[in-house]
């Protein structure tokens, strides 16, 4: 055999190997380096159009893969007709086979409305017994106003056969109200002094984020709240609480529950209203989900006193709102470099 022709086939099959691994994913895969996490593998699912999941998750995958050895691949949703990353894109989060052998999910989703075939993979996920840590809108993760038909369809947000549809029956809460004022009226964690404990909250000790308070108001009684959520005056970290009945009580803004699935398999479930981009600029947010990670694939003996959450590269998230993501991005674009 020719030696240049060894080589270019040397290459072609190594670059069909790089490829086939993206396109598997149809994402971005950060590989894990030394660390407790390596050889588990974590699957973002990012797709909001509100609170720029497709920043923020990005951000903690790369601090999960490079701190802290995990395998992290991050799926998007893509516009069919560019390839591009469209948060207004509610029916394609390609990639979902990535599930199949996750060892923990990681959302940040709202209202998407799954094609059948991409649906199954979470709902296999879930059935599997493997865990869960939801963000801020997963609450309302699912809409089903096209396919009312799906053998899915219960998972909608305000589904009345499983009242509350995935984020009540799963999580724990379907989508209510604003509590605090959107926009207006920022949030201090409060962590819960009778959850102090939890490994989840170790080195947790300042959590404020912009983004308002939500309601909960169907929080099962197995779920533990780890963290309130004091509502503010203003948009500073500095600002007073509000006085009167918006903190008598405080509302969770971070809890746990054990979740059984149809098959009889338990999920580990960690839920935070918190979690856009902006949000995960508070250095106490981004380590109690760190810590959640090693305590969602059993690992919480090894998370550190105090973990590492130091950003991996440059982050400046962009404000939440509606109509404000980055068009033209790509999954290859969010890449980090060799």
């Amino acid at each position: 055999m020719n030696s240049n022709w060894s080589v270019r086939l040397f290459i072609g099959l190594w670059l069909f190997a790089l490829v086939g691994e993206t396109r598997a994913a149809d994402g971005v895969v950060y590989q894990g380096k030394a660390g407790p996490g390596k050889g588990k593998q974590i699957v973002f699912l990012a797709g909001d159009e509100e609170y720029r999941s497709e920043e923020g998750l990005p951000m903690l995958a790369k601090i999960l893969a490079a701190r802290h050895g995990f395998k992290c691949t991050v799926l998007f949703p893509i516009n069919p007709a560019d390839g591009t990353i469209d948060p207004l894109t509610l029916t394609n989060l390609p990639g979902m086979t990535a599930l199949d052998s996750a060892d923990l999910c990681v959302m940040g989703l709202r209202f998407r409305e799954l094609p059948d075939e991409q649906m199954k993979h979470f709902v296999d996920y879930l059935n599997a017994g493997k865990p869960i840590i939801a963000l801020r809108t997963s609450t309302h993760a699912f809409k089903y106003d096209q396919n009312k038909t799906s053998p899915y369809a219960k998972y909608d947000w305000h589904g009345t056969d499983w009242p509350g549809g995935f984020g009540q029956q799963v999580l724990g809460e379907t989508w209510v109200d604003h509590h605090g004022h959107h926009g207006f009226e920022s949030t201090r964690g409060v962590i819960n002094h009778a959850a102090r404990q939890n490994p989840i909250l170790r080195g947790v000790t300042d959590v404020w984020v912009p983004t308002d308070v939500y309601t909960v108001s169907h929080l099962p009684k197995d779920a533990q709240v780890l963290v309130w959520g004091q509502v503010l005056t203003g948009m500073k970290p500095t600002d007073a609480p509000v006085e009167g009945v918006k903190n008598q009580p405080m509302m969770p803004v971070v809890w746990v529950r054990n979740y059984t699935s149809e098959s009889g398999k338990t999920s580990k479930i960690c839920t935070t209203t918190m979690g856009a981009a902006v949000d995960l600029e508070s250095e106490g947010l981004r380590r109690l989900l760190v810590n959640a990670t090693y305590w969602a694939v059993g690992l919480e003996k090894q998370i550190p006193a105090r973990a590492d959450v130091d950003y991996v590269g440059e982050y400046k998230p962009g404000w939440f709102g509606f109509g404000k993501f980055k068009p033209g991005m790509k999954p290859a674009d969010l890449a980090l470099p060799h």
